[in-house]
């Protein structure tokens, strides 16, 4: 039987997301294993006209902005009496900064929630689907 040592819940601050950490804390709880809560602050796309494109972080000059994603955090861990729990911001593309991190921090299993809007989409949601596709560990996404 295999086991997951350390499970990563990635989080927004919406209510579908108590589905995601519901599930995530019982797997922790089964398996005995490590519970990380992850937020990330996204990026927001800019587009200054058809040559230029990128991504501004809107929120690195800001840190109040960063500490209340962290309060949040801490909060919604408690309401959900997860004590103990590991808890992370990260600003960034959640797609990317869940997979790196999911790869930096020797995660086993990744619990996201999926919801989207047309195509693939539909079933999973752009960022669970990117996750899913990219992540080097098992993902759980969970309908929400």
């Amino acid at each position: 039987m295999f086991e997951y040592n350390h499970i990563l819940a990635a989080v927004d601050y919406t209510v579908e997301a108590r589905l995601v950490l519901q599930h995530a804390r019982s797997l922790a709880e089964r398996y005995g294993a490590d519970l990380t809560l992850l937020h990330v602050v996204e990026l927001m796309p800019v587009v200054g006209g058809i040559e230029s494109f990128s991504y501004v972080d809107l929120y690195a000059d800001q840190p109040e902005l960063i500490e209340r994603a962290e309060n949040d955090l801490k909060k919604l861990a408690a309401e959900e009496q997860l004590s103990g729990t590991n808890l992370k911001i990260l600003t960034g593309v959640p797609k990317v900064e869940i997979t790196a991190y999911a790869r930096d921090n020797d995660i086993d299993l990744i619990v996201v929630g999926s919801h989207g809007r047309h195509g693939i989409s539909l079933i999973l949601g752009s960022t669970a689907n990117a996750v899913l596709h990219h992540a080097k560990c098992d993902v759980l996404a969970v309908r929400v």
